[in-house]
């Protein structure tokens, strides 16, 4: 293998192997876990860590991304492999809880590194597949007759952001022990049934959140 090409796949499976032990370990203990812990924890020297995130705001962008990297292959796998659209929707609903708790909370302790990357291309163009995937989801619910009609992928995604954002005050530990039982009262709202009402308006669209 030629040396430069080998350094340089060295080098992304070390920034790799951080990014992987840093959403751990945040996911764990919080977004104030030491840079050195993160670096002994990942085998790597913090010379190495350094090179590859120059501060905790780079770390967290990488580890944001990589929630979202997590949160598309759920959403993709979720589609690929359930007989039918309600079952993908609830079963991304479930599985991806965790990484977009785990975002919330990132967004709200890192508020500056959170306003660089909402124009970040990468986030971007994650976000927009994203929405892609949930919108085909809940339009074949939707003509299958198990999602009612006046919901989108964007109220969807909404819901989800505010459920999932931790609790302000003295226990926010609530949110992700109290995360399961809403997100299936949000579910069981979205079910279309004979005797359900017309939403309030507005209606959120996609071009909304865009």
């Amino acid at each position: 293998m030629n040396p430069d090409r080998k350094l340089r796949a060295d080098a992304q499976l070390n920034r790799e192997q951080i990014i992987a032990v840093a959403h751990a370990l945040i996911a764990e203990h919080g977004a104030d876990v030491p840079m050195e812990e993160v670096a002994r924890r990942a085998g790597v020297s913090t010379g190495t860590l350094y090179r590859r995130f120059p501060n905790r705001h780079e770390l967290i962008r990488g580890v944001a991304l990589n929630s979202f990297h997590q949160v598309i292959a759920i959403a993709r796998t979720a589609e690929d492999e359930e007989p039918d659209a309600w079952t993908a929707l609830t079963r991304f609903v479930r599985e991806a809880g965790g990484d977009l708790r785990l975002a919330a909370g990132l967004a709200m302790r890192f508020a500056g590194t959170w306003a660089t990357l909402r124009d970040d291309p990468e986030n971007l163009r994650l976000r927009a597949l994203l929405l892609k995937i949930l919108d085909r989801l809940i339009r074949r619910a939707q003509t299958d007759g198990t999602v009612r009609n006046d919901v989108s992928a964007a109220d969807l995604s909404m819901m989800m952001a505010l459920l999932l954002r931790p609790m302000p005050g003295p226990q926010p530990d609530l949110t992700p022990t109290g995360a399961g039982r809403y997100l299936a009262l949000m579910l069981e709202g979205l079910r279309a049934h004979p005797a359900t009402g017309p939403l309030p308006a507005p209606e959120i669209t996609l071009a909304d959140l865009r």
